[in-house]
């Protein structure tokens, strides 16, 4: 099956526009130009199409989708195994906070009775389903399962307060490494101030701070795929620069 680009967007729900912008940028070229002028794609088009929508999904730029899918090791096959695992890993935390917010409305219509903490709770199971998604592994294989286990009974009795504290120095680490990394400058004082965030951000998590642990972590951002994509979402580079600050930070060299 072919098709022109009015069709495939409208099959796709991806505008025309885009469709041309992609073939601008090289991350999707037609199979052909007909004798029209028009661009004409076929199934391997569809599927790269398809590739790139579920990249876009998580929040993943397009010149990183490009380099992934570009490389000759790429693998759709492994790599629609991994949507499907975080597609998976979204709907228990939508999940999560759906039974939450069900209850809740129970509890408002009085068929319930739902006291603060359970009101609560969605949200605290989906900051232990996270840092033990992010961290488990890593943390359990490095300084032991204790270490770990701790940490998530340590958010099994989060307050209110202390979770909308911690929401928002995550989102102020983010702010602080955005204009740090336009300075250039690892050592500088945005730069050190985002890193000593993060210290403080993690130790909120783990319940201590451990500097060894904390350069271990920021290199890990750097060869883990998942967590590069994730702070290099605005600019490619980010994650090495924060490795690099928290390095500096800690005293503890590449």
């Amino acid at each position: 099956m072919e098709y022109t680009v009015q069709k495939l967007a409208l099959m796709s729900g991806v505008s025309a526009r885009t469709l041309r912008y992609y073939d601008e940028i090289g991350i999707l070229k037609p199979a052909r130009i007909n004798s029209s002028g028009y661009r004409i794609y076929g199934e391997k088009e569809v599927d790269r199409l398809q590739q790139i929508l579920f990249y876009r999904e998580f929040g993943i730029k397009l010149d990183n989708i490009k380099s992934i899918m570009d490389s000759p090791y790429f693998d759709r096959a492994k790599a629609l195994k991994k949507h499907h695992n975080k597609l998976l890993e979204k709907r228990i935390q939508l999940d999560l906070l759906i039974s939450n917010v069900e209850k809740t409305i129970e509890s408002m219509e009085g068929r319930i009775k739902m006291n603060d903490s359970e009101k609560f709770q969605g949200f605290k199971e989906k900051l232990i389903y996270d840092n033990e998604k992010k961290y488990g592994g890593e943390i359990r294989n490095k300084y032991g399962s204790d270490v770990m286990d701790r940490s998530n009974n340590r958010l099994k009795n989060i307050t209110r307060e202390e979770y909308e504290k911690v929401t928002n120095l995550e989102k102020e680490i983010l702010e602080t490494l955005d204009k740090a990394y336009k300075t250039g400058d690892a050592s500088g004082e945005l730069a050190q101030k985002t890193a000593k965030l993060h210290a403080k951000w993690i130790s909120f998590y783990w319940g201590d701070y451990n500097k060894k642990a904390h350069a271990s972590l920021a290199q890990m951002y750097v060869e883990d795929s998942r967590f590069k994509a994730y702070y290099d979402r605005k600019q490619s580079g980010t994650a090495e620069f924060l490795r690099d600050a928290i390095l500096i930070y800690t005293g503890i060299k590449k």
